[in-house]
């Protein structure tokens, strides 16, 4: 396999989970704006862009902080490197390099998605948002349900190794700023507002039922927190992330031969997760923990490119 279409596949999967990361993530928000009051709101949008690396650059626009304004920014912005639609421009740009690599299915599930969004520059109303994000999910994981239908060869593990790699950093992202951000000041841990981040925490990577099957507690903070690192059950738990990591990263060496310094990144980091406990991450810093963990996938980040010659 040429480097190029290496890199072509692995950027494919990045971008179609950015998308719909970005989508379940606008969704959810809306969702808890509605419930909440204006304060609450104004900082459910304001982490929500933090999550997303994105408050800085809507900072720069001079536009004031509302529901309209954030959920035109992260959807149909084409200036915005984050958006629902570039991330799916850029995702059909890479499909188109690489079509002859994918199933008539997952190229239709890409195009399906991309002219959702083209064109477009307003997401609508609050329904016509949350039509249009779930439209756009549904045909993510109709992207995601074909690529796992594909021929399990060098092409389609590019493609769900890429998305590994962005789903850990997006669940990272996302509890590293619930842990920053917290509360708007004057509300209390524990409620009601406490409780509607975190519920949206869990709504933004599908876990609502997962964490309801696996405790039996009430919800509690240190419990999501467990099951966004260590819950292998979870797809979207860092712990699970990196075990697809490593199965991905085997399978493509034994097809080409080529392994190397990612291989062992990814084994290395995946087998920190097999002593980990969740009350030793709270006391030594969650937050610092997480960011050794971000840094830590970019750098594996950066080794597979090297590895593979994406450069």
């Amino acid at each position: 396999m040429l480097s190029r279409t290496a890199s072509c596949l692995y950027w494919l999967g990045r971008y179609v989970e950015r998308a719909e990361f970005t989508a379940r993530l606008v969704e959810a928000t809306l969702r808890l704006d509605a419930l909440s009051t204006r304060p609450a709101g104004d900082a459910a949008w304001l982490s929500a862009m933090k999550v997303l690396d994105a408050d800085i650059a809507f900072a720069a626009t001079g536009q004031a902080l509302t529901p309209r304004n954030v959920t035109r920014f992260l959807t149909v912005s084409v200036g915005h490197p984050g958006s629902v639609l570039f991330c799916l421009n850029a995702a059909r740009d890479n499909a188109k390099a690489v079509r002859t690599a994918l199933s008539r299915e997952a190229w239709s599930a890409i195009n399906r998605a991309w002219l959702l969004f083209h064109g477009k520059t307003s997401p609508g109303d609050t329904e016509q948002v949350l039509n249009l994000v779930a439209q756009a999910e549904a045909e993510t994981r109709g992207f995601e349900g074909a690529i796992g239908r594909m021929l399990r060869n060098p092409s389609s593990r590019f493609i769900r190794l890429g998305a590994a790699i962005e789903r850990a950093d997006n669940t990272a992202r996302l509890l590293d700023v619930k842990y920053h951000i917290l509360l708007p000041e004057g509300e209390a841990v524990g409620g009601a507002v406490d409780r509607d981040q975190w519920t949206t925490i869990l709504q933004t990577v599908s876990a609502v039922n997962a964490y309801r099957w696996l405790y039996r507690e009430g919800l509690k903070p240190w419990l999501v927190t467990e099951l966004l690192i260590l819950r292998r059950e979870l797809p979207r738990s860092l712990a699970a992330c990196g075990e697809e990591v490593v199965q991905h990263l085997a399978g493509i060496g034994k097809e080409t031969g080529n392994q190397g310094e990612a291989d062992r990144l990814a084994r290395d980091r995946h087998a920190e997760f097999g002593s980990a406990r969740i009350e030793q991450i709270i006391a030594t810093g969650l937050h610092e923990y997480l960011e050794d963990y971000l840094e830590a996938n970019a750098a594996l980040d950066a080794a597979i490119a090297r590895q593979f010659r994406f450069y």
